[in-house]
């Protein structure tokens, strides 16, 4: 019996190894925003891949690298609003407000991936790649978190954030970063996060405000809101189509489905612009902005490595 005891003592002290190893990995995941930092990641080979004329491994070391000050930046800004995030139905079930995770934790996790991506980009890519992470990991956290408590069109500037990976990709394959090209792709990626942003704010407009956040719904109505958020559903897709005008396009049918799911697209915003805007609406919409950048930086991608190899 005392051996039965003693393995059901140790299968037991393994099972709860093994969960907490599981719950850690949770909340790893949820503070450092897995599923934007891994777009960010997408976003910045497709710079790279645009810009190379044969795929090394600098390809890997600028996507990790970028990776974890995307990472780093989620994590600080988790400690950065941990305050407000206390306050937000949407956002209380995070790590720190939730108890899961102290706040210095979070932070000195922040810092080391931070301290982690640095050094990856400097000793694999160059100054230029690691200058641009580096900026945006500040404009981040330094401007746009804060700048979001004082005005509700913080997004704008904000923006700047998701059209800067792109260009560290581009960067980090030998590119220069004022080439019309690599500005075009940022453009795009620019304009994309308004409407993500505003859709959103549009879902849990009233959850910002119990945060102490301004919002758009004190400045527009609804119906008002909704019309500019077409426009830059509109926008967005406008800046797609004019991809191939700059940056050379290897095959026709790349070409012919980018019209394709960029018709699509308009489809999205036009039945959203004459919907009620209800929740599921606006959820729709949201989808399919996300939905339609993923599939154009895949279309891009293809493009160009099917060209390469």
């Amino acid at each position: 019996m005392k051996s039965i005891n003693t393995n059901t003592n140790v299968f037991t002290g393994a099972g709860d190894v093994s969960h907490s190893i599981k719950e850690g990995m949770k909340i790893f995941s949820e503070l450092i925003k897995f599923r934007i930092t891994a777009l960010v990641s997408f976003t910045t080979g497709l710079g790279y891949i645009l810009a190379a004329n044969e795929i090394t491994f600098t390809l890997f070391y600028v996507i990790a690298g970028i990776f974890l000050l995307a990472c780093a930046s989620s994590a600080l800004n988790h400690w950065q609003e941990r305050d407000t995030d206390a306050l937000m139905d949407r956002t209380k079930y995070r790590p720190i407000p939730s108890g899961r995770i102290e706040a210095n934790s979070a932070l000195w996790t922040a810092l080391g991936l931070l301290l982690s991506g640095s050094v990856l980009l400097l000793i694999t890519t160059n100054v230029m790649t690691f200058a641009v992470g580096i900026f945006t990991f500040f404009w981040y956290n330094g401007v746009y978190t804060p700048l979001k408590r004082k005005s509700a069109f913080a997004i704008i500037p904000g923006a700047l954030v998701g059209a800067l990976p792109p260009v560290a990709g581009w960067a980090a394959a030998g590119g220069n970063i004022a080439d019309i090209r690599i500005i075009i792709i940022a453009s795009y990626f620019f304009i994309w996060q308004i409407p993500h942003f505003w859709l959103l704010l549009m879902l849990y407009g009233s959850d910002y405000e119990k945060g102490g956040f301004p919002t758009l719904n004190k400045v527009f109505e609804k119906e008002q809101l909704k019309r500019i958020t077409f426009m830059w559903l509109v926008g967005n897709v406008m800046a797609a189509m004019m991809i191939p005008l700059f940056l050379y396009i290897n095959y026709s049918l790349s070409i012919y489905l980018l019209v394709v799911i960029s018709a699509w697209m308009i489809f999205v915003s036009m039945k959203f612009l004459r919907s009620d805007a209800q929740r599921n609406e606006i959820r729709n919409t949201f989808i399919a902005i996300n939905f339609y950048t993923l599939l154009l930086i895949t279309l891009l991608s293809f493009d160009k490595l099917i060209k390469v190899f």
